[in-house]
């Protein structure tokens, strides 16, 4: 095994384990903003619970990507402490600058619609304006300093939260869709089901 196999392998690891505790982390403040539901005067209704899931879902996969980008190919973490050591602007990051805080707000948003909680979406909104925060006073600072010109054009041609309506990204949107539509539907319904109704 050569010794670059080795620094991804355990860029690898170490981007799971970071991944894992910053699932906990968001995972633990839902749970804590959960009895906050009886004092907000709306409840997310049961009719988008299925929408809930599939939000969550590509949430999960988009966020899944990022990791196993900053591993292969920048030989790092998510972890600000434990950052990419090369500037990373393929997989998902060609599309948008900041897909790992989307997918991870699209789980919590997704999680929120599925057990009928308003509070827990609205973590989902707080959750995007405090990285916002950070993207904009510590990250891209940090970036623009470590990687110089490269990272200036990337961030002329790659907008920061939504992705330039393109023929690859809009491909890209459809079948994540499709996607998540099916698996949705076969945890909710038996594949029977989806194959009956779709085809």
């Amino acid at each position: 095994m050569s010794s670059e196999s080795l620094v991804r392998g355990f860029a690898a690891v170490r981007g799971l384990l970071y991944a894992v505790g910053f699932v906990l982390l968001w995972w633990w403040l839902a749970v804590a903003v959960r009895p906050l539901d009886g004092r907000l005067p709306f409840r997310p209704p049961p009719t988008l619970q299925p929408l809930g899931l599939a939000v969550a879902i590509l949430g999960a996969l988009l966020t899944l990507s990022c990791v196993v980008v900053f591993a292969t190919r920048g030989r790092g973490t998510p972890a600000p402490f434990d950052a990419p050591r090369a500037f990373v602007p393929s997989g998902p990051y060609r599309f948008v600058r900041n897909p790992m805080y989307l997918g991870a707000a699209a789980v919590i948003a997704g999680a929120g619609l599925l057990v009928r909680s308003a509070a827990v979406v609205a973590l989902a909104v707080g959750f995007l304006l405090f990285f916002h925060a950070f993207v904009l006073l510590y990250e891209e600072p940090t970036l623009r300093a470590r990687f110089g010109a490269s990272y200036e054009e990337y961030t002329r041609t790659v907008h920061r939260w939504l992705p330039r309506p393109t023929a690859r990204v809009l491909l890209y949107v459809a079948l994540m869709l499709a996607a998540t539509y099916l698996v949705v539907s076969l945890a909710m319904g038996g594949a029977s089901t989806v194959l009956d109704d779709s085809f």
